[in-house]
């Protein structure tokens, strides 16, 4: 077994998508695909099923990755260490994010990363999407999580997963007892959402017009956690990606039909732009979160 076989089984492990683990190792698919054929021809197990649709790792598989993704992780430390590399010691990321992914998965990225890299400093600004895009197109931020774009000249957009939208609303609220929801049923209901800036809000408003609902938007707030107290103080509802919700007991979240909202978010990259290890080391930790989620 060879060291391109075992950064090839870590890429599928980490996207589970073949096409997706070829374009970030710059491989054609079917070389990919060969060389995980020879790796589990040599181990004697299979490491993905691919009986269905979706990839999915195998047992042997999932027992691989927890030795096989933390040796490749000291390899890559060591062989920098050993380069001189000044940003492996020292720098810093400035990684954008829309207030939905603030909450949750950021914060635990910056953890994970700041554990492997201690002296690295990590900027976190929280924007709208359009902003985002300047962001990254300006140089000023070297990573963004957001969503697609609507002008993405000059941007890379790596999807990573999709995420449904829930209502939440407080403990007492009329529709805090239901197993769903549907848009229509929001026409006049009072509640607090995002600014229209933010594609989230674009995103919503289009299911509302799509169902013929207009709710009665009493707040706009741009950062989430203010949201979620408002809403358990009040009678408001407000609408949230899934990996927002944190589980509590004054808190419901309720999921929504007719339209579903969804909405696929991502890496975003300035195309052409030079990444250091570091920060595509960074982009592998928010990958491996993302593949948690979806």
């Amino acid at each position: 077994m060879e060291l391109r076989h075992v950064r090839y089984f870590d890429a599928i492990a980490e996207t589970l998508n073949f096409t997706r683990a070829a374009e970030r190792l710059h491989v054609t698919q079917s070389t990919l695909s060969h060389q995980i054929k020879q790796m589990e021809d040599e181990l004697g197990v299979a490491l993905f099923d691919r009986s269905n649709k979706k990839i999915r790792m195998t047992e042997a598989g999932e027992i691989l990755r927890t030795y096989m993704t933390p040796a490749l992780e000291q390899i890559d430390r060591g062989v920098q260490a050993l380069r001189g590399d000044a940003e492996f010691l020292s720098g810093t990321i400035r990684l954008g994010t829309t207030p939905s992914f603030n909450t949750r998965m950021v914060p635990l990225c910056v953890s994970t990363f700041l554990h492997h890299y201690p002296n690295i400093q990590v900027v976190v600004e929280e924007l709208s999407g359009d902003m985002l895009a300047r962001g990254i197109s300006s140089g000023k931020l070297d990573l963004a999580v957001s969503y697609r774009p609507a002008d993405g000249t000059g941007l890379w957009f790596e999807p990573l997963y999709n995420e449904e939208l829930r209502l939440v609303v407080a403990a007492s609220h009329p529709l805090a007892k239901r197993r769903r929801v549907r848009m229509v049923e929001l026409h006049h209901v009072r509640m607090v959402l995002l600014p229209k800036e933010y594609l989230t809000r674009q995103l919503l408003d289009e299911c509302f017009e799509a169902a013929g609902a207009t709710p009665l938007v009493v707040a706009q707030l741009n950062s989430i956690w203010p949201m979620f107290e408002l809403i358990r103080q009040t009678d408001l509802a407000g609408i949230f990606g899934e990996t927002a919700v944190t589980p509590s007991s004054d808190l419901r979240a309720v999921p929504l039909e007719d339209p579903v909202p969804i909405r696929t978010p991502g890496l975003l990259w300035q195309k052409g732009a030079t990444r250091s290890p570091t920060l595509k080391h960074f982009a592998d930790i928010i990958r491996r979160a993302a593949g948690q989620i979806g």
